[in-house]
């Protein structure tokens, strides 16, 4: 009976089955292009006693599923005779040119800045908080969907036209992150303490440009734990994902 009714089956029946079957691959290879709430970048430092506390935060944020999280260890402190595990130079400067977008001397640690927009405090978790919740749209910040998944042996950055203003083109940055991490600190500020850190910042690389409508990169990239930014300068981060978000 079974046998009877499969032949039987109306051939345009047959003919929309098949469509079914071959649509069905691309939308499950589609990727989810949901948006985060927003971007944390803490500028801290091992060499800095008001840090901790600092870090701690992040690391509660790191639990928020749409809230990306990059602690970015800069190198000004290590004079006072620790160096800093993670520093790099270059996020001195990127710290240093966040202040001159925004046109002030806010340069400090532990600062946290939030959509490459706001900046505070980053020890005080209810100001953090408040700026995540902030409208930062009218500056284009999160106005592009943006998507990063995994393929073969490499990365996909998708991206979509943008729901609110926003500048047209802007830089692709792709950061390769350290999960967890924790120091025991020798000398400086906080010697003899072991300190934890959550989403290190180990590499950020320019990987494209965005020009500004619905685009796609493709590019080879080891295994590990990924963020992509959209941002033009450093101003507002117009896009960004996590792998696995």
């Amino acid at each position: 009976m079974v046998l009877c009714l499969s032949v039987a089956r109306p051939l345009a029946m047959n003919r929309f089955l098949s469509l079914l079957l071959i649509a069905a691959p691309l939308l499950i290879a589609e990727p989810a292009m949901a948006q985060v709430r927003g971007v944390v970048e803490l500028f801290t430092s091992q060499g800095c006693s008001s840090c901790p506390p600092a870090d701690r935060v992040l690391t509660g944020l790191s639990a928020s599923k749409d809230v990306i999280t990059l602690s970015f260890p800069v190198d000004y402190w290590d004079y006072i005779g620790w160096k800093d595990t993670f520093a790099q130079h270059a996020f001195t400067l990127r710290q240093k040119a966040y202040a001159e977008a925004r046109r002030d001397d806010n340069v400090y640690t532990p600062q946290a800045v939030i959509d490459g927009v706001g900046q505070t405090v980053g020890s005080n978790a209810d100001a953090v908080r408040a700026d995540l919740a902030a409208d930062k749209s009218r500056n284009g910040a999160l106005c592009v969907p943006t998507a990063l998944t995994h393929e073969d042996d490499g990365l996909v950055v998708t991206l979509g036209a943008p729901v609110c203003a926003a500048p047209r083109t802007a830089d692709v940055w792709l950061l390769k992150l350290l999960n967890k991490a924790t120091v025991k600190v020798g000398r400086g500020e906080n010697a003899g303490r072991s300190l934890t850190y959550s989403n290190i910042v180990l590499d950020m690389r320019q990987i494209g440009r965005w020009d500004g409508g619905a685009q796609t990169l493709k590019f080879a990239a080891p295994e590990g734990d990924y963020v992509v930014l959209i941002q033009q300068g450093h101003g507002a981060v117009l896009g960004a994902a996590a792998m696995g978000r």
